[in-house]
């Protein structure tokens, strides 16, 4: 079983697969309510929620953090990349929405297996001209997130931070966030991904893609399966199936080394599990990262 405490990581390491999409301009903030899954309009001024981009039929296409840096300042942190496409894809939907989309390079972010020096729950600190600081965890499992000029942060080896992004995604995974790879999106609804346990969606917002389904499932009690944390004896791959007693039983959705998040019925026994042949033993989730 793995440890309880994250690696002992010095200062703030960059987190390589994370990107960074701003969306500026005078309808930012009401052309991302129009798209993403959360309440973007009562959103105060710097602070962040989880959100969600889903596709037509309510199926997941990204999960991110939304920052709203000003009124017309909306920073989506996209922990699974793929930034250039979703800015792409979201500009077929600008029409006459004075809005403009930007991918930064000029932006990294980088984290800490600390509590934040200023930012609290879901309160952004600043931190200097062009940074802000997050918390990312709960006193179970502190985290912060950085985002700041490039300069800012020394890069380390690559085996230093593919060490430091494995750790990384690893809690992210014991907190029950999805890390989604390409194969995995557009497979799942956010109850199925466990968003609700992060407020990632509103069901009483206005209209957004995938809107409907997501409600139709809310209020009519229809969701029959959930995330749930697994310790796998032999590293899974996303899309691997789950079973119990030689049958079916679910698929893995996110891995991370010996962890992995398998969507599963919400109503199991309690007989033994297997991913691939090989033995898989549930662990709880942590509470926390709601925001």
């Amino acid at each position: 079983m793995p440890d309880n405490l994250p690696p002992a990581f010095i200062g703030y390491p960059r987190l390589p697969g994370h990107q960074l999409l701003s969306l500026q301009g005078a309808d930012a903030a009401v052309f991302a309510h129009a798209q993403f899954s959360s309440d973007v309009t009562t959103l105060p001024l710097l602070h962040w929620q989880w959100s969600a981009w889903l596709s037509a039929k309510g199926r997941t296409l990204a999960v991110f953090q939304l920052l709203k840096l000003a009124d017309d300042h909306v920073m989506l942190v996209l922990a699974d990349g793929d930034a250039d496409a979703i800015a792409s894809q979201l500009q077929r939907f600008v029409f006459r929405r004075k809005v403009k989309l930007q991918v930064h390079a000029d932006l990294v972010t980088a984290g800490a297996f600390t509590a934040p020096e200023a930012a609290s729950g879901a309160a952004i600190a600043q931190c200097g001209e062009a940074g802000w600081e997050l918390d990312l965890g709960s006193d179970a499992l502190p985290r912060t997130l950085r985002i700041g000029p490039v300069e800012g942060f020394a890069a380390g080896s690559d085996a230093e931070e593919s060490a430091f992004a494995l750790a990384w995604r690893q809690a992210d995974l014991r907190y029950g966030l999805p890390r989604l790879e390409e194969s995995q999106r557009e497979t799942w609804t956010p109850q199925q991904l466990g968003l609700d346990r992060l407020n990632g969606y509103s069901v009483k917002k206005g209209c957004y893609p995938g809107q409907e389904i997501v409600a139709r499932t809310h209020f009519l009690g229809k969701a029959k399966r959930a995330v749930q944390l697994l310790h796998t004896a032999a590293p899974a791959q996303a899309g691997d199936g789950v079973e119990q007693d030689g049958a079916a039983l679910g698929s893995i959705a996110s891995v991370a080394g010996e962890l992995a998040l398998a969507v599963l019925p919400l109503e199991t026994s309690d007989a033994g599990l297997q991913v691939d042949g090989v033995a898989a033993q549930r662990m709880p989730l942590l509470d926390g990262l709601a925001r």
